[in-house]
């Protein structure tokens, strides 16, 4: 009796995720879903990306089990931003990303940035409408987490490697890492939030991508 209940949350979700992209594509606006670990740098990455916008207009949802801790720090940048707490859930779906949208104007914005709830299992599931997704992955997390996560990996369409200046401190095989990207077909851009390397080639990718 489980899994039909499980198939109706998800059918509904993306029935409701359906509805938010055709919403977005009649603004014309680029939604990125960004997933990744904890302390992974998903909140550094936004805050990069603000702080290089120029006269990109950009918005922000941020997912958290409890606090508004990373929504202060993006709101110090004077984008828009929602803060969704989700009370304990590992990921968004579709009707909590709608609820926030009422409070966000996106008809000004030209990107739309999702920050997912810190998780490499529960996120891939479920459709928030977006144009695209990103994972991004730290150097201290490890070498292996394509390996054992492909899912998320898999779905996609690029992947950001930050802290990379760490590498000479912390055992991490990049050749490995970039061999489990290659073998999945993905775009692998490395970036160092701390010192701004390869931060030019993302924002080149996001511009690239917006509708």
């Amino acid at each position: 009796m489980q899994i039909p209940v499980v198939q109706k949350v998800l059918a509904a979700n993306d029935l409701l995720a359906g509805e938010m992209r055709a919403e977005f594509e009649k603004f014309g606006l680029f939604v990125v879903n960004i997933m990744g670990s904890p302390g992974a740098g998903k909140t550094s990455l936004i805050e990069q990306t603000l702080s290089r916008a120029g006269d990109l207009k950009i918005g922000v949802v941020e997912g958290d089990l409890a606090t508004s801790l990373d929504a202060e720090r993006i709101a110090r940048h004077g984008a828009q931003v929602v803060q969704i707490n989700t009370g304990g859930a590992c990921h968004l779906d579709a009707s909590m990303v709608r609820k926030a949208l009422d409070r966000i104007d996106v008809t000004s914005l030209d990107v739309l940035i999702i920050e997912n709830v810190g998780n490499l299992v529960c996120p891939v599931s479920f459709d928030l409408g977006e144009t695209a997704r990103v994972v991004v992955c730290s150097i201290p997390e490890g070498d292996d987490k394509v390996l054992k996560y492909p899912a998320i990996f898999s779905s996609a369409s690029i992947v950001v490697l930050n802290k990379i200046d760490l590498l000479p401190y912390v055992p991490f095989d990049l050749a490995k890492f970039e061999e489990s990207i290659a073998n999945i077909g993905r775009r692998l851009i490395k970036v160092s939030c701390n010192t701004g390397d390869g931060l030019d080639n993302w924002m080149e990718w996001l511009r690239a991508r917006q509708v």
